[in-house]
């Protein structure tokens, strides 16, 4: 019997040729046997023809069929005693593996409380734009930057709240950072080839232009933003940056600063990437403009997520292309689909337009900055001189750097897991995979401020001495 798992990672063509192909060596589909036709079992299976003849030609490729002209496939002769057995199914061992581990004390930096998602406006809006967009939704979106009416209220947002002058037609809708930058290092390879980027900073740009063949430099981060003599020095032609909050240390380069890597990018036909994820969470002094809005007409692509306000999971993300790479842009991307449901696309519109989300950030803003006030207050109480705080005043962590004899960080970690409590290493925003000194990566924006503070109380204990702490 062969059967088919939709829900197994492994592509379905991919299981019938193990299945069948099991059955020929072990003999339980004899010689000659004549297979079934491509579309009786595709019909069998439920599935494509494509799936089946698909099976069908890697099996004729390897040589366990053959075929005859107009009748089909059958079971090549093979000599069973020197046949490769098949290989015997590993116990899976993958369900404890994939069950995620239930923290009592999350400091991801990067979680929000769930009782911040607007639930009941959300699902108002997807019904309301499923029932006025059903009929575009029986085919492909046609444009591939995403959908028009949600990039002109994104475009009016971003210049409103961020400075960021551009045109609805620069603006592409992707399916989180990962994806946005995946298409900007497919788009600049042929004239690129070398990247800066921030050291600590996001591991994910790294991987990411590593994985597309760019030579992925490391440049050191001072209070005032990335080293700028040292960017200069590295070769780089592209610089990946966040401004508005550095990750991890959460330093907000200045305008001067600011204005510095606009000339460094005007200088030779460079290009800033410039990162703004979480701008919107700033607590105390003004806002400080985006570095697109500076020098609107400079080689800078901007980007932006939904995902540290509304939520991680909705995957939506956005790119600001400056025009001199909307052609190359349509060129190569011209045959691709979007990447994000246009029913969510839609919904987001809807959320937009009708004022919701600007009125979301008002209300995530106060509620993160008493959250953020109070993990401070926290840390006064229950760390003292031994440890002093970077980069607070803006987003949704921060780095706490310990200054009294500890364990290091490795050991910290592991106490604080058995303790019920999710650190993500700092040592991870390091090129080098190791920062040097023990540092605390603290977020606040999954937890209430009371389990915030009884979170900080146990690692404070954990950290210099007393790894017995434990929580009640």
């Amino acid at each position: 019997m062969l059967t088919l798992n939709a829900n197994d990672i492994t592509p379905l063509y991919k299981q019938l040729y193990q299945q069948i192909r099991e059955q020929v060596l072990s003999g339980r589909l004899a010689a000659h046997a004549k297979l079934p036709s491509v579309r009786d079992l595709a019909a069998e299976l439920a599935t494509s023809r494509n799936t089946v003849e698909g099976a069908y030609q890697e099996l004729y490729a390897e040589g366990y069929i053959y075929s005859r002209e107009r009748s089909g496939y059958f079971v090549s002769v093979l000599d069973h005693d020197v046949a490769p057995l098949p290989a015997a199914p590993k116990p899976r061992a993958a369900d404890s593996a994939c069950t995620p581990v239930d923290y009592r004390y999350d400091f991801h930096p990067a979680r929000l409380d769930p009782a911040s998602f607007p639930s009941a406006i959300w699902r108002r809006c997807f019904i309301e734009s499923l029932q006025e967009h059903g009929r575009e939704l029986a085919g492909y979106p046609a444009d591939f930057q995403g959908d028009w009416e949600l990039r002109c209220h994104l475009q009016g947002y971003l210049e409103r709240s961020r400075g960021v002058i551009c045109e609805p037609e620069q603006i592409v809708i992707c399916s989180g950072l990962q994806q946005g930058l995946d298409l900007v290092a497919h788009l600049l390879k042929e004239s690129h080839g070398s990247v800066a980027v921030e050291d600590p900073g996001y591991p994910l740009p790294r991987s990411v232009f590593h994985n597309n063949q760019f030579r992925v430099v490391p440049v050191p981060v001072r209070a005032s933003g990335i080293d700028l003599v040292r960017l200069r020095e590295s070769g780089a032609s592209i610089v990946y940056v966040t401004p508005s909050h550095q990750l991890p240390l959460g330093y907000v380069m200045p305008i001067a600063s600011r204005l510095k890597v606009i000339e460094w990018a005007e200088a030779g036909g460079n290009l800033v990437i410039e990162d703004d994820y979480d701008s919107e969470l700033r607590y105390h002094g003004k806002p400080i403009p985006s570095l697109q809005g500076l020098r609107p007409d400079a080689n800078i692509i901007y980007t932006g997520t939904f995902s540290k306000i509304l939520s991680p999971a909705l995957r939506m993300s956005y790119l600001v292309l400056p025009r001199a790479l909307l052609a190359p842009f349509r060129a190569l991307y011209r045959d691709y689909f979007p990447t994000v449901s246009l029913l969510e696309q839609k919904t987001m519109e809807r959320f937009m337009a009708q004022g919701f989300w600007e009125r979301h950030i008002r209300r995530m803003r106060i509620t993160c900055q008493k959250k953020h006030d109070a993990l401070l207050n926290s840390i006064e109480r229950h760390f003292g001189n031994r440890a002093v705080v970077v980069g607070q005043g803006a987003g949704l962590h921060v780095v706490l750097q310990l200054l009294a004899e500890n364990p290091g960080e490795a050991e910290i970690m592991q106490r604080a897991a058995r303790q019920g409590i999710h650190l993500l290493p700092f040592s991870a925003t390091c090129a080098t995979g190791e920062s040097g000194a023990a540092n605390l990566l603290l977020g606040f924006g999954g937890m209430t401020s009371a389990e915030a503070d009884e979170g900080i109380r146990l690692l404070s204990g954990l950290c210099f001495g007393n790894s017995s702490a434990r929580a009640d």
